[in-house]
């Protein structure tokens, strides 16, 4: 897959919440086709920049700008979440945010509502129309059940399952908007071995399989460098390094943030 034109560019991106500066300056790109890992240690800003991209905060400085489904460039810095959802931009949260009372299935279909174009009036006076959309809907939403593995949960209220089944469940109703762009915020939080294990398989075929370029932010290092095609590390709200995960690994700058000691300390120390 091409992985050489960038879907996402974001340019010298500033935001502060009162005296705190969360993001400074930041420079970073999304290729289309690439799974990226970001990462850096607490409070480095990885959460900042998908709630930047996704539109839930608006930076005050800087550009972020996003080809959309019309393949057209799109300035996403005041559009409202609703709007980057329309251009392809799909997202979870650290905390998972799926309606409780409600089935697998339907938080799936209220996940294609960027898709559904008829309303109460349109619906009643073309009901065969309105039915058909209906099915297609329904019709997507179950081939995103079947590809999740959720066929045995589908009627199931999502308030009561258990906490790795609803962190699935809750990439099937990002899926279930069709992104160009899956931005994940801490997947694996919370999971244990076996389910972090799964969580990567099923991150690799959602980019893989249905060809979604994925963002990635998660604290489990082992898991993000066996899955990324390419690695972006954030320190204090600054981009520190980038590069392949073999190379992020090796470069000094991570290490010392990660360690709080350069490698030439580390290696003094036997560590």
């Amino acid at each position: 897959m091409q992985q050489s034109r960038p879907i996402l560019e974001i340019t010298d991106l500033t935001l502060r919440f009162g005296g705190v500066t969360a993001l400074s300056q930041l420079g970073m790109e999304v290729r289309r086709g690439e799974l990226l890992a970001l990462i850096g240690p607490n409070g480095a800003g990885k959460t900042s920049v998908i709630n930047c991209v996704s539109g839930l905060y608006r930076p005050q400085e800087g550009t972020i700008t996003l080809v959309g489904r019309d393949g057209e460039r799109h300035t996403l810095n005041r559009l409202p979440p609703h709007r980057i959802a329309a251009l392809g931009v799909a997202r979870t949260f650290q905390n998972i945010e799926l309606f409780k009372h409600m089935t697998v299935l339907e938080n799936l279909m209220l996940g294609r509502h960027v898709h559904m174009t008829g309303g109460v009036l349109s619906g009643g006076l073309y009901l065969g129309r309105q039915r058909r959309v209906e099915i297609e809907h329904r019709r997507r939403v179950e081939e995103i059940i079947d590809f999740m593995n959720l066929e045995p949960l589908r009627s199931r209220e999502v308030g009561n399952l258990a906490y790795g089944n609803q962190r699935l469940v809750e990439m099937a109703r990002a899926l279930a908007l069709e992104p160009s762009i899956l931005l994940l915020d801490e997947p694996t939080a919370g999971m244990n071995a076996e389910e972090k294990e799964s969580m990567a398989r099923f991150i690799l075929d959602v980019h893989e399989e249905r060809g979604v370029t994925v963002v990635v932010v998660d604290h489990d290092i082992d898991v993000i460098m066996d899955i990324s095609d390419r690695v972006v590390v954030l320190d204090f709200g600054r981009r520190i390094a980038q590069g392949t995960p073999e190379e992020v690994r090796r470069d000094p700058a991570v290490i010392d943030a990660y360690l709080g000691h350069s490698r030439e300390e580390v290696a003094a120390e036997g560590g």
